[in-house]
């Protein structure tokens, strides 16, 4: 049972190809906006798209399906900790069912594990729930054939490598949205590209409007799977903490990574090419950003200083 965001779901990658080395076969049941993180995954053998709204309990599709689905699995794994993503594997009699307590899951799973009382690593969170040690160092990988790449790319009249995707939304709120992208933009020499989903599309034609010449606004008019061909095809990725940056990361795209009300070491891109930014960890910024990480959808304070205080200039040195 898939979790509900494409950052979560990136973050699970590890724990599924953990389960396909000791012999499963793997099936993922998943939102229809997640499936194609699962798609991009070669140890996933099939995807199911669920057809549930977001938010409400659905009881009666869930039973739809949870009989459709009887006899099929011995094993079931819920990543997300809500009651109703334990019902279909009860629904479906799933025999083992493993996940970690919450909201009242006792008499749904057979196998539970206690929640952390700190915020851990989230790709450890995930793949603790093959029971193997050593979860610590997991980091997901995903891989799209280079034909399809190659397809995306002459769609749109790029080159590989030669262009920059920008993204600048964050679905949680607007403390994790950096204000400078549309700064950044027009300092730069090589053509961007605007990703992010239609609610975005306003946002990024902002962006755009500050470099007109060389920005192309893609938000709301690319499928996931186009957009992940778009970030594989990259020379680098500029994000804020979003979905679309553990995208990047595994894909092992040279990345930058702008973190402000959340934290790089409870979400951090796992990536070896991914370079950092968060002035909680700067020493030299003054006075300490003693705020951060609030995890709040907006800023607390009014001031945003956390993602405010980051200049462009800072950004476009490590392009």
């Amino acid at each position: 049972m898939a979790p509900q965001w494409i950052g979560d779901a990136v973050m699970t990658e590890p724990l599924l190809r953990r389960l396909r080395a000791r012999g499963e076969r793997l099936t993922v049941a998943a939102l229809p906006w997640v499936a194609p993180v699962y798609r991009a995954m070669p140890q996933v053998d099939a995807v199911i798209e669920l057809p549930f709204r977001h938010g409400g309990l659905q009881l009666r599709e869930r039973r739809t399906l949870g009989r459709q689905l009887r006899g099929q699995f011995e094993n079931a794994y819920v990543l997300p900790n809500s009651l109703k993503s334990a019902l279909l594997p009860l629904l479906a009699a799933i025999p083992r069912r493993v996940g970690y307590l919450g909201e009242a899951r006792v008499g749904l799973l057979t196998h539970r594990l206690k929640n952390p009382k700190d915020k851990p690593p989230m790709v450890a969170f995930y793949s603790a729930l093959s029971g193997e040690p050593g979860v610590e160092s997991d980091r997901p990988a995903l891989a799209l054939p280079d034909a399809q790449v190659g397809e995306v790319l002459q769609r749109h009249g790029l080159a590989r490598g030669a262009y920059v995707v920008m993204a600048p939304g964050a679905e949680y709120g607007p403390a994790k949205r950096w204000p400078h992208f549309g700064a950044l933009a027009a300092q730069l020499d090589r053509a961007v590209v605007l990703l992010g989903s239609a609610k975005e599309a306003a946002e990024c034609e902002v962006i755009r409007a500050q470099a007109p010449g060389q920005v192309r606004n893609l938000a709301g008019q690319t499928s996931l799977a186009e957009a992940f061909g778009l970030i594989a095809g990259a020379g680098h990725v500029v994000s804020n903490d979003s979905g679309l940056m553990h995208v990047a990361a595994a894909f092992g795209v040279p990345q930058i990574a702008l973190f402000g009300s959340s934290s790089p070491l409870h979400t951090p891109p796992l990536n070896a090419r991914a370079q950092v930014l968060w002035l909680k960890q700067d020493p030299d910024y003054q006075p300490p950003l003693d705020c951060s990480p609030c995890f709040q959808r907006e800023c607390p304070l009014g001031h945003f200083r956390c993602l405010q205080d980051l200049d462009a200039a800072r950004v476009r040195a490590l392009l």
